[in-house]
């Protein structure tokens, strides 16, 4: 998301001044007890963390650290613990993973587990905080060329190619995804039944290269395939843009979010996504609007 061209300003205000009738639910279910921090109550605190079971953690930065107020995923195995994305510029996330790494191992009386840190995709607002983890003990960090995403998961035909991580006792999908970004992937958690969806699929605008939509049109027509056999309770992506107004997005940089749309998107949204790709959408510029998400081509990026 971050860094695209002004031009994203005047659509983007445009788009959210159409007036469209309230959002209808959708069948994906409630995971979270607490709303997220929206930076619409003063203080805030610079990280909010959700758990969805006793071994998968949800955190948000603050979207007064930084207007792109992403979310992170954190999950643990009998052998590793995963990290998906380190937050973006403003942040201060390892701290808070430590903390929630810490008191795991109390509750399993366990003195030490090995991290792995990998990104949704390789955009600065998902890298941001990596150096922050490279020194720390007993942890690896990805790099962020699709090259060092396939090597390190043992994908041997990329894109096309699913594979399984194994956190120990609980096996991980690794799903190629690029389009957003050359290096993106999803990962499917089948213990939560929960789709980690990143920049491709979450309540927001769905930014598109050009030069990437075929890659991209590709990529979901193999996540689609993929869901037809899979249980998924909920993709959760990255970041959330819209509003709980049915195809209305918040301003571009907005430093608040008052009455944000639910991060939880439901499975069928994949299918949706899939028939808007197949528009025309060859030219920058362009906004597709949907209840749940925005798509969004923009000029060609070399990754």
């Amino acid at each position: 998301m971050a860094g695209w061209s002004k031009w994203a300003i005047a659509c983007l205000a445009a788009g959210a001044a159409l007036a469209r009738p309230a959002l209808a639910a959708t069948n994906a279910p409630q995971l979270f007890k607490e709303r997220w921090i929206d930076g619409t109550n003063g203080a805030e605190p610079l990280v909010q963390v959700q758990a969805l079971d006793a071994d998968t953690f949800v955190i948000r930065q603050s979207v007064k650290t930084n207007f792109e107020a992403p979310f992170l995923y954190l999950l643990f195995g009998q052998d590793k613990a995963l990290l998906i994305d380190t937050g973006a510029d403003g942040g201060v996330i390892r701290p808070t993973v430590d903390r929630i790494v810490a008191q795991w191992l109390t509750a399993h009386g366990r003195k030490m587990i090995p991290l792995v840190v990998a990104h949704s995709h390789s955009h600065g607002d998902h890298v941001a905080g990596d150096a922050a983890f490279r020194g720390r003990p007993d942890t690896t960090v990805i790099g962020h060329k699709p090259a060092d995403v396939a090597s390190f998961f043992g994908i041997t035909g990329w894109p096309g190619q699913n594979t399984t991580f194994d956190l120990g006792g609980r096996k991980l999908t690794i799903l190629p995804t690029p389009g957003h970004q050359a290096a993106a992937i999803m990962v499917y958690d089948p213990q939560t039944m929960v789709l980690l969806s990143g920049d491709t699929l979450y309540p927001g605008r769905l930014y598109i290269p050009i030069n990437f939509m075929a890659d991209n049109r590709a990529s979901v027509d193999r996540l689609a395939a993929f869901a037809s056999k899979h249980s998924i309770r909920a993709a959760l992506g990255a970041h959330i843009e819209m509003t709980s107004t049915a195809g209305q997005d918040y301003g571009h940089e907005a430093p608040t979010h008052p009455g944000e749309h639910r991060l939880e998107l439901p499975a069928s949204l994949i299918g949706e996504l899939r028939a808007g790709l197949k528009a025309r959408l060859d030219a920058a510029d362009t906004r597709q609007v949907h209840d749940h998400f925005i798509i969004v081509t923009v000029p060609a990026r070399p990754e």
